[in-house]
């Protein structure tokens, strides 16, 4: 009984362990337990601002955002599950307030199941004026997200090299290109992110729509 009980009280203790490394901000679906790396393709025979793909190491359609092309609408964006379903409605905040502002705004809303929105993430787009070498900082919005403190993008981007790392600045994703796919096709058109465990994926790919809206990507008219 000792061994038993010893047992599943290290069970329960992993477990706990296991459940305080996620961190979920669109779903804990979309948290996995390990590393994972992703690519991400830009969506082939489509207008402009079509969008693009993003897939697993089995070639499987995870996630995929729909860009200005087809949805009609500039400065929206919707990232999509594998099998269509919306995650996350992304739109740039407009009017007086935002024009008179430093920097643009970006607003990240998920969906409930009665197909509500919710905000969840702002994203603050440096000016033109600025550098585009100075981070771009991400906000949490919602009260279940409000201890994860905020996120920042480093790096390039339209150089396919940048991280997203979080408040004490520790990496939760690296964007990058793999020295083979260079030498084939152009870096814009085929990255592999590479997402630390536990962090929400949906997440990771919602700031990236947003980056490769402003950097004239796929998803962009």
């Amino acid at each position: 009984m000792k061994i038993q009980l010893g047992i599943c009280l290290n069970n329960q203790k992993a477990m706990a362990a296991k459940s305080g490394s996620m961190m979920p901000i669109v779903s804990k679906v979309y948290c996995s337990p390990s590393e994972v790396v992703l690519v991400v393709r830009r969506r082939p025979n489509v207008a402009n601002g079509g969008g693009f793909a993003v897939a697993d190491s089995s070639q499987r359609v995870v996630f995929r955002v729909d860009g200005c092309g087809i949805l009609g609408k500039k400065e929206e964006l919707i990232l999509r599950d594998g099998e269509g379903n919306p995650l996350l409605l992304i739109r740039r905040k407009d009017g007086i307030v935002e024009a008179l502002s430093l920097t643009r705004q970006w607003k990240g809303y998920s969906y409930d199941f009665l197909g509500s929105h919710k905000l969840v993430f702002t994203l603050k787009e440096p000016n033109s004026c600025f550098s585009t070498k100075n981070p771009v900082r991400i906000s949490m919005e919602s009260k279940e997200c409000s201890n994860y403190g905020y996120f920042e993008v480093r790096g390039d981007f339209p150089g396919r090299s940048c991280s997203i790392v979080n408040s004490r600045g520790d990496v939760i994703a690296l964007i990058g290109v793999k020295k083979e796919v260079q030498q084939v096709m152009a870096s814009r058109d085929l990255y592999h992110v590479e997402i630390k465990a536990g962090i929400d994926q949906a997440f990771v790919f919602g700031v990236i729509a947003v980056l490769d809206y402003i950097y004239d990507g796929s998803t962009r008219c």
